[in-house]
């Protein structure tokens, strides 16, 4: 049975598994979930009840988490690009920066999000002005952490910076990258040009309307 990814394309998460499979060539099918796909929907729920996506099936094998999707690639469906480096000293920092995009990054942007989406009346500003501090200070520290370095972890490109392209792309939406973190912009920018992303940039595009605090006209 061939490899296959549930997602929406216009999601971050299915965005980063999806990096993983396009770096390497990897073929595998791709189940859309939303109202026009009810058998997907269905599915993913059958296979995970939480109902959280990315979900990948391989065979008998159901993987759940992104990060742990692309760690189950790399040792099963392995490619010329290593998005786990062999060497544990080398893969080590490589993690620890996933942990860092997802988290520190990722996870303020959809704090921010999430709360657009609530009605007025319910809305918790005192947690998004804490949000988007948190993406100040992660701004800055990357900025700092990335100096000198092509990708995440210097000249090759990892699950780190799967986690990034995602992580970056929204951000700068959701609370600009300012000129005073040229690094940081600068990164981002080499992630938007990357192939296997500007792939999914395209894919997802008709999909930026539902962005709730309006996309922007760039990108």
């Amino acid at each position: 049975m061939s490899l296959q990814l549930f997602g929406h394309k216009f999601s971050s998460y299915t965005m980063k598994a999806l990096i993983a499979l396009y770096e390497n060539q990897t073929p595998f099918e791709f189940r859309m979930l939303g109202p026009d796909h009810p058998e997907n929907t269905a599915e993913l729920a059958r296979r995970w009840p939480v109902g959280r996506f990315p979900l990948l099936v391989d065979g008998g094998t159901t993987v759940v988490e992104t990060s742990a999707i692309i760690e189950h690639l790399a040792a099963f469906h392995a490619g010329p690009v290593a998005l786990i480096p062999s060497d544990a000293k080398r893969a080590a920092p490589v993690r620890m920066l996933d942990r860092v995009f997802d988290s520190h990054v990722m996870g303020p942007v959809q704090a921010i999000v999430f709360d657009a989406r609530r009605p007025e009346d319910v809305r918790d500003r005192y947690s998004v002005s804490q949000a988007r501090t948190s993406l100040d200070t992660i701004y800055a520290w990357l900025d700092h952490a990335l100096a000198g370095r092509r990708w995440a972890d210097g000249e090759a490109f990892t699950l780190a910076d799967a986690a990034a392209a995602p992580a970056l792309f929204y951000a700068d939406w959701v609370q600009p990258i300012g000129e005073d973190h040229p690094t940081l912009r600068a990164y981002r920018a080499r992630l938007l040009a990357r192939p296997s992303f500007a792939r999914y940039i395209e894919d997802a595009r008709p999909y930026r309307r539902f962005f709730p605090l309006g996309a922007p006209d760039r990108d």
